[in-house]
């Protein structure tokens, strides 16, 4: 009978005060009822939470969506992001019409619309994280006046759009927050462009900054990477109502995230991590200098892999030589033989590989024709400079033309990883061709006709003789090395130009070879100037080393050299920029080492790792580098690491696992003993110096540093100490103890101590490291490090010789 009361009183009360329904449907919010300040409304599952919190200033109070039990980078979506609230007392209501209406002292401060009215209007926080308003009357559940998802902040979660409702004539895309505490619109955007043949950019402002390229019917043009795997699906959808893009996580259990970064600037995948409670870096746009929207101007194309990075396309040259020459690619490249709409028949098409396709700007789509009928159509218009397939699965479908100059082209090494574009070339440039391929065809016959093994032999005598010549005048024979390797030669003037005259404010490191200065070309581009000083213990010999070393080399994790300058006493190395300086810069330095959390060290770890390996196996030479150190990883602006300073560097024949010499060069602290004390040299002095710098990364301390025990360690000795006590986790940097996988950290741990073993022939290669790491294979046990006699010496960065010691280039942050 109680009971039966208390039911009667409790259903009479929700009546009276409808409200109440919320604390029984906390996912839903019915006509007239309101959310406020410490009661959010909250998805099925528990997943998000819709509610009020504050960002940065404890004055600035926003309506907004967040994860609910995620700690840390929790928001995804806020309402009012222009209009901040002051207090605690602004409520938010759902309206007779279907509104949801946010206000502040009885004034509105945000609110929804629909052009269509709900009888029933129900607001719903869905476990998507996505806010709907619906009509509680519509059978169809997923049928919504209004949904958050069409008004993304910084970031898209899964089953987001970005794209157009072109009925409603609206744009869904993701604006940046202006700072980490400021919710603001920034200038940064990611979104669709309405070409004919559409596209997503990312804008500053109305400036173009990064192009994914079309959607090919496999993937985004720009995107090589955008394969099927089991973690994500994508989706590209055109019609006549919609053009939208979508991702969606295959796997329930991963919570994954991407966030436009308008202080980066760039657009930075997270995956959550339960284990470690932090977001863990998963990828970036734009990945690297070549993403950047136009950087090579026009009718030329980008690669990352190739010295200079710019090029024009074939049948092309220049405009300015001289603009070109001095690293500014802006004013592009132009017909070495104009066309001719008198003559258009007779132009001809060359197939160029492995692309990014330019800009859709300016194009015209066909997609009921084939590729012949494509040819066809763009021949006989002029103004036609290229064509392909709009769609190249299968066997390829559907015609894309572009019109007028071509833009924002990228090349990639793997033909695969790109796709085919014909570009119009005229019928002068096509005898050009074959007149030059003729040329080269005849005297190469006639060669072997008429040299057979004489000519052989005196060639052999003539490179014997001038390798023995460039040994002994190394420096005036060096800019002959530098025009064999078909490497940009820049002016003097433009050097100082860029440097402000080798200013002090201009100098960001100093090394056994000379000073580094950070530069500025007139295109905009950021370079690093090594200059050889006249009183560098490094010479002229290390100069041209490095120079026909780098110039060959192309890996992603490695840096590039983008030019030299020799003129009058001045002998000058022209890299690309690396915005975050050297690893050094921030795992020896206790506040600028938060900054680097675990996934953030791991991903460094593997880097290096892996351009090691390119340098030991893949590359067409097999280079031990030498001086491999925390200071020569340099990062760029995604912590891509990248290896640098190969003054040192060997050149190792096909064959060849070792060598010896009388002059040791490095660094104490990062040597083999081998090497150190016998001047031998390997692939595997190369995996200590590796074991070493991950230790360095994962301890937060240099290896020649002291630890307090019985008798004096450094960390090598320290780390096996403590793992042969199974503790080997008390190393840990305390600026990753909160980040870090505790299996992860102990096996790099493990993998180190394996590097760093005394005996060169039971270290792994490097090609194992990197399986090592990429994997859960069983590991060996390691045994005894190896040391170097010379732990007495208190120098940081020292190379020793038999003569003098010599200081190897460091690169800090500027």
């Amino acid at each position: 009978m109680k009971f039966a009361l208390f039911l009667i009183s409790f259903i009479v009360s929700i009546l009276l005060d409808p409200s109440l329904i919320v604390c029984l449907a906390a996912d839903k919010l019915a006509q007239s009822q309101t959310i406020s300040y410490g009661k959010p409304l909250v998805s099925p599952s528990g997943m998000f939470e819709l509610g009020f919190f504050i960002i940065g200033n404890p004055n600035k109070n926003y309506l907004g969506i967040r994860y609910k039990n995620i700690p840390v980078q929790n928001v995804v979506w806020v309402a009012n992001s222009c209009n901040p609230i002051n207090d605690s007392t602004a409520i938010l209501r759902l309206n007779s019409s279907g509104s949801l209406v946010l206000t502040h002292n009885n004034k509105v401060v945000w609110s929804t619309s629909s052009p269509t009215e709900a009888q029933n209007p129900v607001a719903e926080l869905l476990d998507s994280g996505n806010l709907v308003i619906r009509d509680g009357n519509e059978a169809n559940p997923e049928s919504y006046l209004w949904q958050s998802f069409d008004y993304p902040s910084d970031t898209m979660l899964s089953g987001m759009r970005v794209g157009w409702d072109l009925k409603r004539n609206l744009s869904i895309r993701s604006v940046a927050w202006k700072s980490a505490d400021d919710p603001t619109p920034g200038d940064l955007s990611w979104g669709i462009e309405l070409h004919p043949y559409p596209e997503i950019y990312m804008m500053k402002g109305t400036t173009k900054y990064h192009r994914l390229g079309p959607w090919n019917g496999l993937r985004f043009s720009g995107m090589p990477d955008m394969r099927p795997n089991p973690v994500y699906q994508y989706k590209f959808v055109s019609t006549e109502e919609q053009i939208f893009y979508i991702w969606t996580v295959n796997q329930p259990n991963l919570i994954s995230k991407a966030v436009l970064n308008q202080t980066i600037p760039g657009r930075l995948r997270y995956v959550w991590s339960e284990t470690d409670k932090s977001w863990m870096f998963y990828s970036m746009m734009p990945a690297e200098y070549c993403d950047r929207y136009r950087v090579c101007g026009a009718n030329s194309y980008c690669s990352s892999t190739a010295s200079p990075m710019c090029e024009c396309l074939k049948g092309f040259k220049p405009k300015s030589r001289e603009m070109w020459n001095s690293m500014d690619w802006s004013h592009g490249c132009v017909l070495k033989h104009p066309l001719n709409c008198k003559y258009k028949l007779d132009d001809h098409f060359i197939r160029v590989e492995a692309l990014k396709v330019p800009d859709t700007k300016d194009t015209v789509v066909d997609k009921t024709i084939d590729l012949k009928q494509c040819r066809a159509k763009c021949l006989n218009d002029c103004s036609c400079m290229a064509y392909t397939n709009s769609n190249i699965s299968g066997a390829g479908s559907g015609c894309v033309m572009w019109f007028g100059d071509l833009f924002d082209i990228k090349r990639y090494p793997v033909p695969e990883n790109g796709q085919d574009l014909y570009i119009r070339l005229s019928a002068s440039e096509l005898e050009d061709i074959r007149r030059r391929n003729s040329k080269i065809l005849f005297v190469r016959i006639t060669i072997a006709a008429a040299s057979g093994m004489l000519l052989l032999g005196i060639y052999f005598i003539y490179r014997i003789r001038r390798s023995i010549n460039e040994k002994s005048k190394a420096e005036d024979n060096c800019e002959r090395y530098v025009d064999d390797l078909d490497l940009p030669l820049l002016d003097l003037s433009i050097i100082i130009t860029a440097t402000n005259n080798f200013s002090d404010e201009n100098k960001i490191g100093e090394g056994g070879f000379g000073p580094v200065y950070w530069g500025k070309l007139a295109s905009g581009l950021e370079i690093a100037v090594k200059r050889l000083s006249k009183s560098s213990v490094q010479g002229v010999t290390e100069f041209v080393n490095e120079v026909k070393m780098i110039a060959k080399l192309q890996h992603r994790n490695l840096v590039k050299l983008l030019g030299c300058c020799i003129q009058k006493e001045e002998k000058l190395l022209i890299y690309e920029y690396m915005v975050n300086g050297s690893l050094d810069y921030f795992i020896f330095d206790h506040t600028k080492g938060k900054l680097l959390d675990w996934p953030k060290r791991f991903h460094i770890i593997c880097g290096v790792a892996r351009g090691l390996m390119y340098l030991h196996q893949d590359s067409r030479l097999r280079i031990v580098h030498r001086d491999l150190k925390a200071s020569n990883i340099l990062l760029d602006d995604a912590l891509n690491p990248k290896i640098s300073d190969f003054g040192m560097a060997r050149i190792f024949g096909a064959e060849e696992i070792e060598g010896n010499t009388e002059r040791i060069v490095g660094t104490y602290g990062y040597m083999a003993p081998e090497y150190a004390v016998d001047g031998q040299f390997s692939i595997k002095s190369d995996v200590f110096s590796f074991g070493i710098i991950l230790l360095e990364i994962i301890c937060g301390q240099k290896n020649r540093e002291r630890y307090r025990t019985k008798r004096s360690l450094n960390l090598v000795d320290h780390a096996w100490a403590l793992w042969k006590v199974d503790r080997a986790l008390q190393i840990i940097d305390p600026n990753i103890e909160d980040s870090c996988i505790a299996s992860e950290v102990l096996r790099c741990i493990h993998i180190g101590l394996l590097c760093v073993q005394q005996y060169p022939v039971d270290r792994p290669t490097m090609t194992s490291v990197v399986l090592m790491l990429g994997s859960e294979m069983e590991l060996d046990e390691p045994k005894n490090p190896g040391s170097c006699t010379k732990a007495e010496s208190t120098e940081t960065n020292s190379s020793s010789s038999n003569s003098a010691n010599a200081i190897t280039i460091t690169f800090s942050a500027r």
